[in-house]
């Protein structure tokens, strides 16, 4: 299984990747630029270029995170802005080596047309991916629920995939919180859920899960991340559970440092918690 977390990038793009690795991630994710604003950034290809090698030497896993006020339903004012800021963010994620970028499905902007916000984010991924030609997927990510956010189903996140003009070039990225928080998850439907996810076609294009606990109950629909075994609302058995479900699927930590769990110390476990688990053995044919 591969385990890591989000990492800043203060010293750059070679430097993240090698805080990861030092801290005993196999994986990262890191905010291509500010996460702040969706100003285009100039970068350094050859730090990123670097950071690309390293990955490769070292067998790191990586994403990158759209800055916070991106949007896949903006309104009409800001959708140019989106357009542009994701590019960048995709060639950016794209040199530095990473597989995509997360971007959270859009929210709700018309309580008269349900349909309107699909239509819009349609629009937008199209308009998008017909300009980009990199290697680097855009990845979207379910939502917990909160201010009329859409993205709470996999079929949702499933039909926008198909129904755009690019499917090829879009994956997913499921996060655990997200996932208990809006009820599409709730600990206790692990087999059913994963058995879900295959039959709607998401599991093979599921290319990365941010793997949160949550500090409000199932159903809740607020996005308030808990750290993996402490505090949290989902149980132990149950976190258990959603990695054995996706063990071939990276997994990067999101939680909270301000309560005395880093990072560092969540991967251990989850590494001491992989290596006590019974080995998998396969059948040969006829036996």
């Amino acid at each position: 299984m591969i385990f890591g977390c989000h990492v800043s990038i203060r010293g750059g793009y070679l430097s993240a990747a090698k805080h990861a690795k030092q801290i005993g991630a196999q994986a990262f994710q890191y905010f291509p630029k500010n996460p702040r604003s969706l100003s285009v950034k100039e970068f350094d290809l050859a730090d990123a270029k670097s950071c690309r090698r390293f990955c490769e030497e070292n067998g790191l896993f990586s994403i990158a995170h759209t800055p916070y006020p991106t949007s896949i339903t903006p309104p009409t004012e800001k959708q140019e802005l989106n357009i542009v800021s994701i590019l960048n963010d995709l060639a950016i994620a794209d040199a530095c080596g990473s597989k995509g970028i997360v971007v959270h499905f859009g929210s709700r902007i018309s309580e008269e047309n349900p349909l309107a916000s699909y239509h819009l984010m349609l629009e937008m991924l199209n308009s998008i991916l017909e300009k980009w030609d990199g290697d680097c997927l855009l990845l979207l990510e379910n939502n917990a629920g909160k201010q009329a956010a859409l993205g709470t189903e996999l079929e949702e996140l499933v039909q926008v995939r198909n129904l755009s003009q690019y499917p090829a070039k879009i994956g997913f990225c499921l996060d655990t919180c997200h996932a208990f928080a809006s009820g599409m998850w709730d600990g206790s439907n692990t087999l059913a859920f994963k058995e879900k996810a295959d039959s709607l076609g998401y599991t093979e294009h599921l290319k990365a899960i941010h793997l949160n606990n949550s500090m409000h109950p199932h159903g809740s629909r607020k996005d308030r991340h808990a750290n993996i075994y402490k505090g949290g609302k989902i149980l132990p058995e149950q976190m258990d559970g959603i990695i054995s479900a996706f063990s071939d699927i990276p997994f990067i930590l999101e939680t909270p440092s301000e309560y005395g769990v880093s990072h560092e110390e969540e991967i251990r476990v989850l590494k001491r918690l992989e290596l006590s688990r019974p080995a998998k053995t396969t059948r040969k044919k006829g036996e």
